[in-house]
């Protein structure tokens, strides 16, 4: 490969050694002896290093001949995100594989995508895209997709009782032929080979929801995230336990033009640094698209060495906290609106409201998740005076209801495959969306690892900047956080958790600290 962002050999060879769990998801081992490739912290025997081939993603090992370990299933490993605002060859490497990383562009009716599909929505020539993935990553974009729709269905099969038809549906081939020629070539086994058992013999009935397992990379400052949940959790929506460690909630997803509902339940385990995700019979045929809305949420995927490389200085008691994201975008925004200028309470109130009145019910919920959040046409389609009853204001109600009919006609998407810039703008553009409101969305529904909501208060007031005024405050805030680039976002919700935590800068002149 002519680029690659991981350390040596010897260096990889030790953190496999050591079974790092900081290194899960940034490196793949093939091992030569066996044909298997494994996570870092894979508990079999470490193998000898002359028997060691390392990838940076799973799709080079399995291009290379290898196939998954069945112990350490590298299909539940975070995923790598390298982040770059300088080469531009990382820029679009990171956009295209979070586009084919995503199941919502997995299903186009065929069982590849035309190349040109992706570079349309890239803005380059398929021929660059082509170019790019194998110089950078030695595969080519439709084997990396090939490679994480293989993994999706290898997770489905182990941890779902969903019919082999469905679970192919589902990882997005067009037929189940094509699924078992694709499953039996790259992995060497038939897909009900693979399969194991979960029901343990009781009658359909009686078996319990999907149970997956999600890794990240420690440090994870779980009470932290559950925290922020908790605080904001509506009730009949969703249920948080910071304590316990559990979030529950509801969730609707749209997938090959039909409608999933159901329930979610996540059980953090610490010291194992991973989740257990209950799902149930609802999103079942939504479950690739489950998953990587929880790792949004959740955000599983990040890579918390870099992160706190740059924060750590400035928020030395803060390694390891993530930025909440979204379970869904369009919910996220509407949330964002009723919370301006209000405190969380208050919007936890209003949306409260919206979510009693317009929420479609969730019969088979349990006790406390009864209800959905309302869909984007709901909102957009909802006369004023039922909003005007339920508290909302004339300038929320038209902000909120721009919003739905955004998102209801495809002109505005809400989640990490959107670009930021244009989306940025597009937000902006909606009656009531200013730019702390857009980059607001933007860090939590488009997960962008540096947006920066100038001129919130708590930023400044940290900073010891709310003396000054306004411009010169956000200028001299702007001037600040370019320290902290490309990974803005954490500071900002370091900085919200507790802004006792900051340090302030000792190049801010004293002036500015009173």
């Amino acid at each position: 490969m002519e680029h690659s962002n991981l350390p040596d050999d010897d260096a990889l060879y030790r953190a496999l050694s050591a079974r790092d769990a900081r290194f899960d998801g940034r490196f793949f081992t093939g091992v030569t002896s066996t044909g298997i490739y494994c996570r870092p912290i894979c508990r079999v025997r470490t193998p000898k290093r002359d028997n060691c081939l390392f990838f940076e993603h799973a799709a080079q090992a399995e291009q290379a001949g290898f196939r998954p370990c069945l112990r350490c299933r590298p299909e539940l490993a975070p995923r790598d995100r390298h982040w770059s605002t300088e080469d531009a060859g990382d820029i679009l490497i990171r956009q295209a594989t979070a586009l084919l990383d995503a199941p919502e562009t997995w299903h186009t009716g065929a069982d590849e995508p035309p190349l040109e599909q992706l570079a349309a929505r890239l803005g380059v020539s398929a021929r660059h895209i082509r170019r790019l993935f194998e110089n950078r990553l030695g595969v080519s974009p439709l084997q990396y997709l090939q490679t994480r729709r293989l993994l999706a269905a290898k997770q489905m099969l182990a941890d779902t009782d969903l019919p082999v038809s469905q679970v192919a549906l589902a990882a997005g081939f067009s037929s189940l032929r094509r699924f078992n020629d694709a499953f039996v070539g790259r992995y060497g086994l038939n897909p009900t080979q693979l399969r194991r058992s979960r029901s343990l013999g009781l009658p359909k009935a009686t078996r319990a929801p999907a149970e997956v397992r999600l890794s990240w990379r420690p440090p994870y400052r779980v009470q932290e995230v559950l925290r922020f949940f908790a605080d904001r959790a509506l009730p009949g929506l969703e249920a948080v336990d910071p304590v316990q460690q559990n979030l529950a909630r509801t969730l609707r997803i749209a997938v090959r033009g039909t409608v999933a509902c159901g329930w979610l339940q996540i059980r953090f385990l610490e010291d194992e640094h991973r989740i257990v995700l209950r799902v149930s019979e609802g999103l079942l045929p939504a479950l690739p698209a489950v998953i990587d809305r929880v790792r949004v949420a959740l955000d599983l995927d990040a890579d918390p060495q870099a992160i706190d490389a740059v924060l750590h200085p400035d928020f030395p008691s803060c390694d390891g906290m993530r930025v909440p994201g979204a379970f869904d975008g369009f919910e996220l925004a509407v949330r964002a609106v009723l919370g301006q200028q209000v405190t969380v309470a208050a919007a936890r109130t209003l949306c409260g409201r919206l979510v009693e009145r317009l929420g479609a019910p969730l019969a088979d919920g349990p006790p406390g998740l009864q209800r959905l959040f309302p869909t984007p046409g709901a909102v957009a389609d909802v006369d004023g005076k039922v909003l005007g009853e339920i508290g909302i204001v004339r300038q929320r109600q038209q902000a909120i209801r721009a919003l739905g009919r955004a998102v209801a006609d495809g002109c505005l998407v809400l989640d990490g495959r959107a670009d930021p810039a244009s989306t940025l703008k597009s937000l902006e553009a909606l009656p009531g969306i200013g730019p702390w409101t857009a980059q607001y969305i933007a860090m939590r529904a488009l997960r962008w690892p540096d947006a920066w909501p100038s001129g919130d208060v708590v930023l400044l007031q940290a900073l010891g900047l709310r003396d000054l005024p306004a411009t010169a405050a956000r200028r001299e805030a702007e001037r600040i956080a370019r320290r902290w680039q490309p990974w803005r976002s954490y500071a900002v919700i370091r900085t919200w958790a507790s802004p006792s935590h900051f340090h302030l800068p000792e190049e801010i002149p004293h002036e500015h600290h009173s």
